[in-house]
């Protein structure tokens, strides 16, 4: 196949005369190639072309670790693709598993056009409907995502894949690619992510291992460019230093080595970090979510608190009430107020009468030996009675001096207003508030991180309550492509109820000190 260098000259020239990084440090200056974007992508995916002058690559897909600036150079070539790339009529599609993810690329294209005059007196930015329209050649860039699915009808000239290993299924990638290069002469779809978790049904896997295969010469595929920075788990140690600046093409141009170094150094101290260093750092994928706490320093911390040493003290609630039929968790933080440093735990766990034998027998969980033991309140019935949970925590703020009771609303919103309600008839300003969490990364990751911290150090007292203990070795967490954590239930082999309730009391207990005053008349309940 002929190759010709003009032609990949001309898209590099575009984007170093137009283009320009969006933010950091280098915000608003002209944008430079590095060497692995010219050499390994651009010159070999504009030069390469056919017989009969089109491009003979279609489908790129580009594996590299976060930070190695993906995103800016994505932003940069949809750019070249909306104006320079002489197709009529063209669309430029971000797609990405979720609107926000999806919208990264989008940003950081929308700021190039900002930051030139060139671009932004051709081209107009719609930040709310995340599109860049080209009116002279009839043209646009748009983002796409997972969660809306009106996406048939498309005609895309690029398309531009990012983090494909978090996409739920195939549906977007399907609607995207099939069949869809027929109507265009040289459609381009470049798929780039880091490392995901093994699915051998995935398309992200799917795409992985055929790139694999066309690098090695296993399949032939003239249409398909393989661009990999990966480890291979079976030869390559995680703390070479080497294998890190082969893996990480970006390394001394974007970060430094001390900062993997860092990375690595803090990643070894837990297992989630360590599995996200894998992922994200050296592109190993992971196998499956792993255990995340480390049972072992949770049993550690299993002195019994002191109850009258409690008895008037500040604490933070957490309250999980996902499930009506199976299992529900209070549970109270106390922050330390005496120079140990220890944070104090006390939890209850409600389940409906009728469901514990067959738990017992069926599922062989402990739910009989728990409740004789006192450690799970039966409510009559086949579902939990919530009246029981609203009881123990009006007796709450009655001993302790409870502040908030962080909430998901899922089942959880007329229970909030009925606590309200009971201890705050008058609409007075005393007692706590009903602080709605939303159940994400967002606000899990700081709590969750911290929480382990202190389980690590042992500066935690929850007195090995067998309940929590069962959630904790059941808890799985999953991550976004920035290592933010959040409890993952679907994931989860058992329940993780009660420590999801923990993590929520555990971020109540670190941003709502300042925030103890009940203002649900004044302006309802808080969402986070």
């Amino acid at each position: 196949m002929p190759f010709n260098l003009e032609k990949a000259e001309w898209v590099k020239n575009f984007i170093e005369t137009y283009c320009t990084y969006s933010k950091g440090e280098w915000a608003g200056k002209p944008f430079r190639l590095l060497p692995w974007q010219w050499d390994d992508l651009l010159k070999p995916l504009f030069g390469t072309l056919n017989d009969d002058g089109t491009r003979q690559y279609r489908t790129a897909y580009v594996e590299i670790p976060k930070k190695n600036g993906k995103s800016e150079f994505c932003a940069a070539i949809g750019l070249y693709m909306l104006t320079n790339d002489g197709e009529k009529g063209a669309e430029v599609y971000c797609a990405a598993a979720d609107r926000e993810q999806a919208s990264i690329v989008y940003q950081a294209a929308s700021a190039m056009v900002r930051n030139t005059a060139a671009l932004s007196r051709h081209l107009k930015c719609l930040d709310s409907r995340k599109r860049i329209i080209y009116r002279k050649n009839n043209s646009y860039f748009q983002v796409l995502s997972s969660e809306s699915y009106t996406k048939h009808g498309l005609n895309p000239s690029c398309v531009i894949v990012d983090e494909i290993h978090a996409h739920p299924n195939d549906e977007l990638w399907n609607v995207l690619t099939a069949g869809t290069d027929y109507a265009r002469r040289q459609q381009i779809v470049l798929v780039i992510t880091t490392a995901g978790i093994y699915d051998k049904n995935s398309i992200w896997w799917r795409l992985r291992s055929k790139a694999i295969q066309v690098e090695k010469g296993i399949i032939q595929d003239p249409r398909f460019l393989p661009v990999l920075y990966l480890a291979d788990p079976e030869k390559d140690s995680p703390d070479d230093e080497e294998l890190w600046k082969r893996v990480n093409p970006s390394l001394g141009q974007i970060f430094t080595l001390d900062k993997i170094r860092q990375d690595y150094n803090e990643a070894k101290q837990n297992p989630v970090d360590f599995q996200n260093f894998l992922r994200f750092r050296l592109n190993i994928p992971v196998k499956q979510l792993s255990r995340w706490m480390p049972m072992d320093k949770w049993d550690k911390c299993n002195a019994k608190p002191d109850l009258e040493f409690l008895r008037g003290r500040k604490c933070f609630g957490g309250l999980d009430l996902s499930s009506k039929i199976d299992l529900a968790a209070l549970v109270l933080v106390f922050p330390p107020d005496d120079k140990d440093g220890i944070f104090d735990i006390l939890c209850r766990f409600y389940c409906p009468e009728e469901g514990i034998l067959k738990r017992s027998q069926t599922d062989r969980i402990h739910y009989d030996i728990w409740q004789n033991q006192g450690f799970l309140t039966a409510t009559p019935g086949n579902v939990i009675d919530y009246a029981w949970i609203e009881k123990d925590i009006l007796d709450a703020a009655k001993q302790y001096q409870l502040c908030q009771i962080g909430f998901d609303s899922w089942n959880a919103q007329a229970t909030a207003t009925r606590i309200m309600d009971e201890l705050n008839p008058t609409g007075n300003e005393d007692g706590f508030q009903m602080v709605e969490v939303r159940q994400g990364a967002k606000s899990f990751n700081e709590p969750a991180k911290d929480l382990l911290v202190h389980v690590m150090t042992e500066k935690v007292r929850h007195g090995g309550h067998p309940v929590l203990r069962w959630c904790a070795d059941n808890l799985v967490m999953r991550s976004d492509p920035n290592g933010n954590v959040a409890p993952d239930k679907e994931k989860a082999t058992e329940k993780i109820d009660g420590m999801v309730a923990l993590i929520m009391a555990w971020g109540r207990a670190m941003f709502g000190n300042d925030e103890t005053q009940s203002v649900y008349e004044t302006r309802g309940v808080v969402c986070l």
